[in-house]
């Protein structure tokens, strides 16, 4: 085969006190890499908590992790939210969605370059941002523009439709972590400088990720009013 994929799922826990270590949610997902380093995410998304959410992601990247085109359908509370297809070009974005609270939606933002991260709310997906940090700087923090959601909310419970932002990332290092799919050599990120950006500022997130050219999430943790756990639980390659 001239192309690999990568299969996981990731268990959604809850920190709270109330409920700790609750199971609240789950994610089952694969990455193909083709033959032209064109990488393929394909997500299922489930969040019980009420409403709860379910959401199917199909996301095409290019070897940078920079989009070249997306679908999203969600439901919430049980019900059709809305679906979408995004396309992303060189000088401009492209959506066409339909949403069960405005009904039809066209979109063709003009951008000043090509995008470098759309990111539609599946959990695997936040780690292959972090290729956007470059690690020859070492630890640090480097602040990202020209980014985009699918929904401004951070549980992607809206839209589809483009929702234009910006962050940071900060690299904190190298670590060893054990998760329920194993022990992993790890990269630990932090989420950080949302403020300003969406509607409400983002809890503290941290990330781990592989330690290698393939990002896999490993696990992540949601403080603030979420205070979410996110873990890998299962792993299977080819």
């Amino acid at each position: 085969m001239s192309h690999k994929t990568v299969h996981g799922k990731i268990l959604y826990t809850s920190k709270k006190p109330e409920r700790m270590n609750e199971e609240r949610g789950r994610e089952w997902f694969s990455l193909t890499t083709q033959a032209d380093k064109t990488l393929v995410m394909h997500a299922h998304c489930e969040i019980d908590d009420a409403p709860n959410v379910v959401r199917d992601v199909v996301l095409a990247m290019d070897k940078n992790s920079r989009p070249i085109d997306c679908s999203v359908r969600i439901s919430v509370g049980d019900k059709y939210e809305g679906s979408g297809w995004f396309q992303f070009n060189d000088n401009n974005v492209i959506c066409e969605s339909h949403n069960a609270s405005a009904g039809r939606i066209h979109q063709d933002i003009k951008v000043p370059a090509p995008v470098k991260w759309f990111q539609a709310h599946p959990i695997v997906g936040d780690a292959l941002l972090m290729k956007l940090y470059d690690l020859s700087q070492g630890p640090g923090k480097q602040f990202f523009d020209n980014l985009m959601l699918s929904s401004p909310d951070h549980r992607g419970a809206t839209g589809p439709e483009i929702f234009q932002t910006g962050f940071g990332i900060r690299y904190v290092g190298k670590e060893r972590i054990t998760v329920v799919a194993g022990t992993f050599d790890a990269r630990h990120f932090q989420l950080v400088d949302t403020a300003g950006n969406l509607p409400e500022e983002h809890p503290p997130y941290n990330l781990w990720c592989t330690a290698d050219d393939a990002y896999l999430f490993l696990r992540a943790g949601v403080a603030g009013y979420m205070q979410t756990h996110y873990e890998l639980v299962e792993l299977r390659r080819g």
